[in-house]
Formats: structure tokens, sequence, C-alpha cells
């Protein structure tokens, strides 16, 4: 969806618990009733390496558009693999980047060059593109273009910017209903798990192991909870609160990405000497508003206005390597009156091309269906002026993001409560910062899921947290998918590992740049 930046990466400081083993057996008792699944097909692989991922092989799979006519339409999963290559051999690996609309297709690749080698030789690494995502068929595209600027301003100040949005909002939801008719029915997460389940059979394996990030954390319970003794190892990255889904996690998160986006404000301030936009974090955050209402009437370049500034500086949210062209950016339009830079980080951080449309269309499509919306709109608009009144940076950008839902063609469904005593011991990251997975989340699930254990990343606020340069949270990691161990710490967290060093300004000497944390995060899934 979009092009990403690098970030300065350090050290870490572990405050552990002890261990727990799992056996490394990958036997399991057997249930006598289990949710079913359509028989797939082996798939045939074949060669789709990368230059930065050699190994990476694909393959297709056909699964049924409904799996209780498992005769009946088919679809086509792409799927992808870095194979095991040690005598070693613990199983599949399935994972997923989120969204939900993220294709894993490239995580696969990722995720075994990320891990020591010696683990990741003992996993078939396996990523997928759900039903509806890129390279999947069919492949979601409601309505091409739909976020091309310059779009009207997020806040509804006026009836008229209101009805404006209102009138996108409307449009989107009724261009899926005339595209996919057939198909909107079948795109939820609980069909997507099914699905999972399929790939499962595909391979010939009697359980997997599963890591997901963001909403791939709730795909990853949903999955458990209905497929408890196919579950060998659980990894779940930056959690989703299942309680909240959807509408309500939405309302969180807008309170949290206000939070990092002032921690930018303090950060920028920390750095007067290169930014010259003050060292008052609050007059800073003013003059970021007014740069805001200048764009609103004059859009810099014809393409950023101020839905597409929200747009650009939403991602500062998700992960902070990105905040020194951020500051560059607005420290050149206040201080030099030069947009280049603003209309650069939009283009590089927030624009949308073909597949953000794509993750886009899956993302309102799961969502709408998974769980119920408020119908009436005049509840959106109590509730989210509310927030707004605390929390301005996000909410309605967010509101209008999640607004057809308020209009879906297809009836929703319940959400699925994954509390669940039948799993082995499962393994939870979260940073108590994190904006669009808010650390409550994580709580909840560690509360939800019997036997887990939550290593903390404290005071980090990115999204996504393993194999991004915390070695202290990657050992936990690599334990864990070595033999099975997990911290138990006995309280609220298991183990507790301290936050990386924001970046430095990159003009500065010490803005020795780490992919591999900008590579995670061009993989994880849109918006979540």
């Amino acid at each position: 969806m979009r092009k990403r930046a690098a970030v300065l990466c350090g050290a870490a400081v572990v405050v552990a618990g002890t261990f727990t083993a799992v056996p490394a057996d990958a036997s399991a008792p057997q249930p006598t009733h289990v949710t079913q699944t359509a028989p797939a097909a082996k798939p045939t692989w074949k060669k789709c390496g990368t230059a930065d991922y050699p190994t990476l092989q694909c393959a297709s799979l056909k699964v049924p558009l409904d799996h209780a006519k498992p005769r009946g339409k088919q679809i086509t999963l792409a799927l992808s693999r870095v194979p095991h290559t040690a005598k070693k051999y613990q199983g599949p690996l399935l994972v997923n980047p989120g969204g939900p609309g993220g294709s894993g297709l490239t995580l696969a690749g990722f995720i075994a060059s990320s891990l020591p080698k010696a683990v990741a030789a003992q996993y078939d690494v396996i990523g997928f593109d759900p039903r509806g995502v890129g390279a999947s068929k069919p492949a979601l595209n409601c309505r091409p273009g739909h976020f091309k600027p310059v779009r009207p301003d997020s806040v509804p100040s006026t009836p008229a910017i209101e009805k404006a949005n209102l009138e996108r909002a409307k449009s989107f939801a009724a261009a899926c209903g005339r595209k996919y008719a057939d198909v909107l029915p079948y795109i939820n997460t609980v069909n997507a798990v099914k699905d999972m389940d399929s790939i499962r059979q595909a391979l010939g394996a009697r359980r997997i192991n599963y890591f997901g990030y963001s909403y791939g954390t709730y795909l990853g319970a949903v999955y458990a909870k209905l497929f408890p003794h196919r579950v060998r190892r659980l990894v779940l990255d930056s959690i989703v609160d299942p309680t909240g889904v959807w509408y309500d996690d939405n309302l969180a998160q807008d309170y949290a990405f206000n939070d990092r986006h002032r921690a930018l404000m303090a950060w920028i301030a920390t750095y007067d000497s290169t930014y010259r936009l003050g060292t008052d974090p609050e007059k800073i955050e003013a003059k970021w508003y007014a740069m805001r209402a200048a764009l609103a009437e004059k859009p810099a370049d014809g393409k950023v206005g101020a839905s597409e500034l929200e747009d650009a500086y939403i991602p500062g949210g998700y992960y902070n390597g990105y905040w020194p062209y951020l500051a560059e950016a607005f420290a050149a339009y206040v201080n030099d009156k030069n947009a280049d830079p603003l209309v650069e980080v939009y283009e590089n951080f927030g624009a949308v091309d073909a597949s953000g449309d794509n993750g886009y269309s899956v993302y309102t499509s799961v969502q709408c269906r998974d769980a119920s919306w408020p119908r009436d709109w005049r509840q959106w608009r109590k509730d989210n002026w509310d927030v707004y009144e605390k929390a301005p940076f996000m909410t309605w950008n967010n509101a209008w993001y999640n607004a057809p839902c308020a209009f879906w063609p297809t009836r929703s469904l319940s959400p699925v409560n994954v509390a669940n005593g039948k799993l082995p011991p499962t393994l939870l990251f979260q940073a108590t910062n994190d904006a669009a997975t808010p650390y409550e989340g994580g709580v909840t699930v560690h509360r939800l899921l019997a036997d887990s254990s939550l290593v903390v990343e404290q005071g980090g606020g990115n999204h996504g947290i393993t194999l991004s340069g915390n070695t202290c949270l990657d050992k936990y990691l690599t334990a864990y998918l070595t033999d099975g161990k997990v911290p138990r710490g006995g309280g609220e967290a298991d183990a507790v590992c301290q936050a990386l060093p924001d970046p430095k300004p990159l003009t500065s000497k010490a803005a020795s740049t780490s992919s591999r944390g900008a590579t995670l995060h061009g993989l994880l899934g849109f918006r979540g």
C-alpha cells in the first residue's frame, strides 16, 4: 500500500519471570466434536523467490466460498512458503500481518529470515492472502480511487462537509453491494478461520503453529476457539481487544492515537535545534493544527488537504521510525513555506494505491460483517463528537474510514467469544503505549486465554513489536518457538522488556538505520 522508511534501533533490557516448557511433541488428543471444514487438495509449490527472500515458494488452494456447501462455488487462496531445512521439523507456522485486508505472502519470507536460522529451519513458514485479499481470487476492489485526493475535510464542521463525507461512505457501501453481492456474506473472520483449517488439512498437518500481528491476533484467537485441538503453538503480537469488536475498539483507538500524536510533538520539542518549531509541545501541536487548517483552505500541490495530512501522520502512531520524516515535513512547511516534503511523506506513508483499495475493501467487508454497528448516524455523530473533544487528531478520520459499516448491505454476525481453556501455553506480546491495539486488549486476552503468558514492552508505542529490533522481546519469541518455553511471572505481565529508544533526527550521525523494523511495518496489514 505504501512505501516505508527505515528507523534507528537500539538495545533492550530484560526483566524476566521463570520459564515453563511446553512438550514439543506435535501429537494431541483428538476432540470428539470439532468444527468441520471442507477437505482441501494438497498444494503444488513453485519457486517465487525474490532478492530479499530467495527461498520463497508459492501455491494456490481452492476452498468453498461457503464452508457449509463444500461442493459449491469455490474461491482461491494464494499461499507462500519458506520450507523447513532442519532434520527436526516442528510443523507449519502460519503467519498473518493483520488488517483485516493485509497480504501475508511476503510476511512469510520476512519472518523466516528474521528468526534465528536454527529456529526458522524447523518450520515451514506459511503465508497466505485471506479470502478477498491480494493474489487470492476473487480479490475485492469495491470502489477504485475511493481515497483519491483531495477528499472533504474529515471534521464535519458544517452540514455540507458532513453530507459530503456521508455520501462517500454510502457510495462505497453501495458499490460493494453491487459488485460483490454473492461474496460479501462470506467475507468475515469465521470464514477466514475455516480457510486456515483448510490450509492445515492441505498441508497434511494435525496441528498448526500460528503467529499473528494486529487483527491477526483476533484471527488467531478465533481459530483457537473454533479449533482448539488443532493449535500447537500460538503467538499473538499487538493484540486486538475481542470484547470491543469493532465499533468500540475504533473509538478506543482514537484516544490512543491522540496520545501518540502528542508524543510526536513532545519528541519534536526535544530537537528544537533541528526543527526550529519550539520547545513547548503544546505550542508545537497548535502549529500542527494551524498547518492542518491552512491545508484545508489550500491543499498542497492539489494533493494534501486536511484529510490527507491526517493520512500522512497516522502512520506515525503505528511506528516511531517515521517521526523524523514527519517532523522534517512539518518544519519545512511551517518554517520555509515549502510543501514538497509534506507531499512526499503523504505519498510515502498516506497515499492509497490499488493494493490499498483492495485492503480497504476487505477491511470494511470483514469488520462490517463480523459484528453489529450502529445503523443510526445520529449515534455515530454523538459518539465521535464526544471523543473528538478530548482526542481530535484521528477521531473523525477514523469515523469516516469505518462509516460504510453504518450502511453495509449485509447483516451483521455476532462477535466470537474467544475465552479458551483448551489450549497449550500461548505467548502474547503487547506494548504499553500501542495506539492501534491499546494495551488493555493484551491484558484482556491474557485473562481470556487460560494458559497464556504476556510479555509487555514497557514504554513502547509501536504496533508490531517482535522481530523489529527489540532483542529482549525476540528472546522470548525464540525460546517459545524453539521448545515451547514461556515466562511465568504471576502478575498482570509475565515478563517486561524495556522499549527501544526513540529515533534521532535524520541529520544526526546517530541516525544509522535498521531496515528490519521499517520492513515489518511496511508489511503489517491495512490500518491495523
